[in-house]
């Protein structure tokens, strides 16, 4: 039985980016059972309006509205965050984009350039954000969310996995330039069941599903217990680490 402690997070405000629904979503749910505020962030006004409706309404929960790798939707959400809720003590980097899909050598350069502005450089922004906003001064935690196929070749998804490889080590040069009152880890998925994911499975989950140890796809829930574990004061002498998540996939060398 899922343990959730409603005052680990008691006092302090999150931002989520990419939290209308799937993993962001269970990451701010999460979030918020244990007694954090959080502003979550995506696209579309009505979806995030709707997501916080889940969460419990504005008492607890913020929707802003932009596109992640607008830096002035950036610095936009971290004033509103600390406006709103006093602080923005945690951020999950959890916006990513994969619009083709195919080999390396026929990937076109203009869409591997927007998939690193959104996976890796926004990331990289949203920390300045929140770094010059609240965490330079008074510390915090951060979690990037990488995938699998930034440790292993990704067949199919090969540039996706080059922006989640450099996710990956972007995790490591925060955590030691930040460091030591903010931690940075990440969590690296396997496959879960989201609407994002649905190309990887959708009508073969229990074929894809045979390769892991586990014999199931991931859930969002999965990653939204392990990414409150990492932000909060259990994981406190955790830095720079990044955190496999995929049900024992890569046991047998699959992705």
């Amino acid at each position: 039985m899922v343990q959730i402690d409603p005052r680990r997070f008691a006092g302090q405000a999150a931002i989520v980016t990419g939290a209308s629904r799937g993993i962001g979503f269970a990451i701010a749910e999460r979030l918020v059972a244990e007694g954090a505020k959080v502003t979550i962030t995506a696209r579309k006004q009505e979806a995030l309006d709707e997501a916080v409706a889940k969460l419990g309404g504005p008492d607890v929960a913020m929707a802003v509205a932009g596109r992640g790798d607008d830096p002035e939707h950036q610095a936009d959400t971290v004033a509103r965050t600390i406006e709103k809720f006093g602080s923005a003590d945690l951020l999950v980097n959890n916006t990513g984009i994969n619009p083709v899909y195919g080999p390396l050598m026929d990937i076109d350069p203009d869409a591997a350039r927007k998939i690193m502005d959104v996976n890796v450089i926004s990331a990289l922004r949203w920390v300045q954000a929140v770094n010059k906003g609240w965490q330079g001064e008074h510390g915090g935690a951060i979690v990037n969310v990488a995938s699998i196929a930034g440790l292993r070749p990704a067949p199919g998804i090969a540039f996706y996995g080059v922006s989640k490889a450099a996710v990956i080590h972007l995790t490591e040069e925060l955590a030691w330039e930040l460091g030591p009152n903010i931690r940075v880890n990440a969590v690296a998925p396997a496959v879960v069941k989201t609407r994002f994911a649905t190309a990887l499975y959708e009508g073969r989950e229990e074929q894809v599903a045979s390769a892991y140890a586990l014999k199931r796809l991931g859930e969002p829930d999965d990653i939204g217990s392990v990414v409150a574990f990492l932000l909060s004061a259990d994981a406190g002498w955790m830095t720079g680490q990044t955190l496999v998540v995929d049900g024992g996939v890569l046991l047998g060398g699959g992705v």
